[in-house]
Formats: structure tokens, C-alpha cells, sequence
């Protein structure tokens, strides 16, 4: 789903000339409710939040929070809802959904849009990237340079061709001697016994799989190649107009949210069997070590959780511009806020 962003994204800004920012005129989806609805059940205040992907430990801490009681406490009730086709982004920005999961690379493009997809990035779930390319390590592609002569399953997305392309560039590395196979991995761990060398996985959780199937593996992290690739992935993202309109709403619920993630990072063995009973499809073993790894993750070095450096906000955007992935510059300080994770 993640991966659709393009078409979404695009999408997303040409729909908004059928129903503005807000989405006050379009019907609700799946069941959400519409943008600005208030005084739902017991007169608590409705907000949908919609995840980029299926359940897994990115959202641990939204669950955490409606299993602890933790918005009920804020006056809030929370529908948590999986994404529609098009993406989570496209829903927030038609008001269908208040706030969401995306990715500070997924949504570049809108914002270098002349007409910005009306969402702000309100919170880090994880402080820094830590999605890199995988592989076994008998392949000994321990550095970006030894890519070469090795088969890569891609997107064919433009930001990961570019970033791949980069960091195999910086290391002396050929990127046309890097063979692209077009591919939508589902299973990384097969994936990579079959005619596929490199994967581009997020290690907290096709990472930790791997090592609990007992795989061998080399694995490239983007951020300790270049501080700007240190970006943002995944954010929690809010529809502008009712963070405009609803700000004690918008920071009740990330307040509430923040408690939440606090709590898996202090207890990341309950935090895991709270996601498990909402998501039982879920592996328990993997679930469980992905917690923990993430444990130490979600707020890393931050002040607090869910903090978003403007600095590494803007660098990323800034190294999209000058390597040609985004046409159109994109202003500092656009499209995040720290300023709902103040609380009331």
C-alpha cells in the first residue's frame, strides 16, 4: 500500500478541486467519520485514524492507547481503520480520516505540488529511518559498491531508484551494474532464496523476521550512510483543516497517543500481546522481538517522543531538489508541526 504513493498522492491533489481541503462535502468512508463530526458515543469526540498498512509494530502505540483507555480518557473515540487502495494520505487530505500513517518520502511530491495535499506531519512514530536493503550475507554485499552485479527487487518508484542509485554512486559503486528486477515483495525471507539479491525492508520487522528464521544476513542502513537520508518514515499525519479547526482535539489525541508508545517502550512485552489481541493474524514471536527492538527506537535520542527535527525535515526534501527527484523546490518547514505534541 505504502508503495502506491505516486498514484495517490497525485490523485489526492487533483481530487481536491471536487471537495476542498476539508472534506466536509464528501461522504465518509469506510465507516469513518467526517471531518469536524463531533459528540459521537457518550458525547466523546470522533476521529478516525487510518494506518498505511496492515497492523503491525509502527502502530503499536495508537493501539496501546485505545486498549489502555488512554483516549477514552481524553474525551476521544478512536476508530482505527486499515487504508483504502488509493492510501492513507489521499483519505486524510479528503477529510475522510483526521489523522493517519504516511512516510516523509511518500509525501514529497504533494508538497512540491503548486497545489499542496492539505496534510501535515504531526508526530515521528519511529525518530530515525531505519529501512535499509537486506541480503544474505554468503553474497558478501556488505558496502553499496558491492551491489554491483547483483539483482535488486524494486518499486521502480523515482525516491528509492534515486537513493539506491546515490548511495551505491557515493561508495564508488556502478549503479547500472545493479540489475532491477520490478517486483512488490510479500515474504523477504523467500524472496531472498530465490533469484533476488537485495531487498529494501524495514528492519523492525523483515529484519527481525529474518534473524528469527535463522538467516545470515548483510543489511545497508540508509541514515548511517548520509545524514540526509536520515528522513522521517513513518509520521503520523493530520488533515490541515481540522487541525485548524479542532486544535485541543488534535493535541488531546496525540497526547494520549504519545502515552501510548511511551508505554511500549516501557513494557514492550505487553505492548506486543496488546497489538497481538487486536491484530491476531499477527506472528506473536515476531511481534513480540519487534517490539523490543523498537523499544529503544521510537524516540531514540529525541526529547521526547514523536519530536520532528526541522533540520532533517528539511534536508531530506532539500536532497530530493538537488537530485533532480522533485522538480519543485520545497520551502523549509513545510508540511510538519511540532506544534500539536505540546499538549493543551
Amino acid at each position: 500500500m505504502r508503495k502506491k504513493w505516486m498514484a495517490a498522492v497525485c490523485a489526492a491533489v487533483l481530487a481536491l478541486g471536487l471537495f476542498g481541503c476539508g472534506g466536509k462535502d464528501r461522504p465518509a468512508e469506510n465507516g469513518s467519520a467526517k471531518e469536524g463530526i463531533s459528540g459521537g458515543e457518550h458525547g466523546f469526540e470522533e476521529i478516525t485514524f487510518v494506518l498505511d498498512w496492515t497492523p503491525n509494530t509502527n502502530h503499536t502505540g495508537v493501539y496501546v492507547a485505545q486498549a489502555k483507555g488512554y483516549f477514552e480518557e481524553a474525551g476521544l473515540q478512536v476508530q482505527v481503520i486499515q487504508p483504502p487502495e488509493d492510501g492513507a494520505a489521499m483519505l486524510v487530505a479528503g477529510g475522510g480520516a483526521q489523522f493517519g500513517v504516511d512516510f516523509q518520502d511518500s509525501l514529497a511530491p504533494a508538497f512540491a505540488s503548486e497545489e499542496k495535499l492539505p496534510v501535515t506531519a504531526v508526530a515521528a512514530l519511529i525518530q530515525h529511518n531505519t529501512s535499509g536493503l537486506i541480503s544474505l550475507k554468503e553474497k558478501g554485499i556488505d558496502t553499496p559498491k558491492n551491489m554491483e552485479g547483483y539483482t535488486y527487487a524494486t518499486w521502480d518508484l523515482e525516491t528509492e531508484k534515486a537513493i539506491v542509485k546515490y548511495v551505491m554512486e557515493q561508495d564508488g559503486g556502478d549503479f547500472s551494474k545493479l540489475e532491477l528486477i520490478p517486483s512488490t515483495v510479500a515474504d523477504v525471507v523467500s524472496a531472498l532464496q530465490t533469484n533476488v539479491d537485495l531487498v529494501w525492508i524495514y528492519y523492525a520487522w523483515d529484519g527481525v523476521a529474518a534473524k528469527l528464521q535463522g538467516l545470515e544476513t548483510n543489511y545497508i542502513n540508509f541514515a548511517d550512510l548520509d545524514a540526509a537520508l536520515d528522513y522521517y518514515s513513518p509520521v503520523i499525519i493530520g488533515n490541515d483543516a481540522y487541525l485548524k479547526e479542532h486544535p485541543k482535539e488534535a493535541k488531546a489525541f496525540l497526547q494520549a497517543v504519545k502515552k501510548g508508545y511511551e508505554f511500549a517502550m516501557e513494557h514492550p512485552g505487553e505492548a506486543a500481546e496488546i497489538l497481538c489481541e487486536a491484530a491476531p493474524e499477527l506472528e506473536k514471536e515476531i511481534v513480540l522481538e519487534s517490539q523490543k527492538w523498537l523499544a529503544d527506537q521510537y524516540q531514540a535520542d529525541a526529547e521526547y517522543w514523536g519530536w520532528i527535527d526541522g533540520e532533517r525535515w528539511d534536508g531530506f526534501y532539500r536532497w530530493l531538489y538537488e537530485n533532480g527527484v522533485i522538480e519543485q523546490e520545497i520551502p523549509a518547514g513545510t508540511g510538519y508541526s511540532n506544534e500539536y505534541l505540546k499538549g493543551s
